[in-house]
């Protein structure tokens, strides 16, 4: 089969892909969900290379996702060049027509590096995080705790991209078809996935990655100073959480301190 027989059969793939998915996510809009991002190769003309370097060297784009609790993809936002911060993206999709929407009262946790604002909770920055970092030292403090249990979580996300990457090894594979086409993939493979997840939860690439792992609507259109105002809010509102946490766990383990 020629690259051009292998493309048609891609984008059509793609193609039934989207339609089938675009009623596939309506049915994961009341989930609980974790925002984050993964990149993925991408093959661009030269003169525009440079934008689409990630920091690891490679050409990829930035792909942005929401995924809930049972291993599926609420959302996803593909096509942003490698060099594009994962904020920067965040704020796209937030206020894209039909983009983002995170339902008025409830939140998303998500990396550092989109930031704290109006329905993202992002981790504690300078304060211990990853899990192999308390491995030998409980949590010392609300701001660890927090940190703690966030990263803790942190790992579904983890385990879906690897549940995801294995199953589309074209996802790692460098792309001969127009860019485009590329990210109508990265699209179709998630909604694919979401499929699957639903037939057999269970299947072998799943339960192998788990094993490896267990090692009304907010729309942005705010100013620049009505968005640090807002980023001030959610730290108080995380600073809260953080706060109850580190209450019931002192008064769960109050013999060992």
């Amino acid at each position: 089969m020629d690259h051009n027989s292998i493309r048609n059969a891609i984008v059509g793939t793609a193609a039934s892909a989207l339609a089938f998915g675009a009623l596939l996510i309506q049915t994961l809009k009341s989930k609980k969900q974790i925002t984050h991002g993964t990149h993925v190769r991408a093959s661009v003309p030269l003169s525009i290379q440079g934008r689409f370097r990630s920091r690891k060297g490679g050409t990829t784009q930035n792909v942005l996702a929401a995924i809930t609790f049972d291993l599926k993809f609420a959302y996803v936002l593909a096509g942003w060049e490698g060099s594009a911060h994962d904020s920067r993206v965040l704020t796209d999709a937030l206020r894209r027509p039909r983009g983002f929407n995170i339902p008025e009262g409830k939140y998303y946790l998500a990396d550092a590096g989109y930031g704290i604002r109006n329905g993202i909770i992002s981790p504690y920055r300078g304060v211990r995080y990853h899990l192999k970092e308390f491995s030998d030292h409980r949590p010392e403090n609300a701001k660890e705790l927090f940190n703690l249990r966030h990263s803790s979580l942190r790992t579904t996300v983890e385990r879906v991209f690897g549940i995801l990457k294995k199953r589309f090894r074209v996802l790692d594979a460098e792309p001969f078809w127009d860019f485009q086409t590329q990210v109508d993939v990265v699209l179709a493979c998630t909604i694919i996935h979401n499929h699957i997840m639903g037939v057999d939860p269970n299947d072998l690439i799943n339960e192998g990655l788990y094993e490896e792992f267990e090692s009304n609507l907010i729309v942005s259109t705010l100013t620049a100073r009505e968005e640090r105002e807002e980023a001030i809010e959610w730290a108080a509102k995380r600073d809260e959480i953080a706060e109850a946490m580190w209450s019931d766990y002192m008064a769960r383990n109050i013999n060992l301190f």
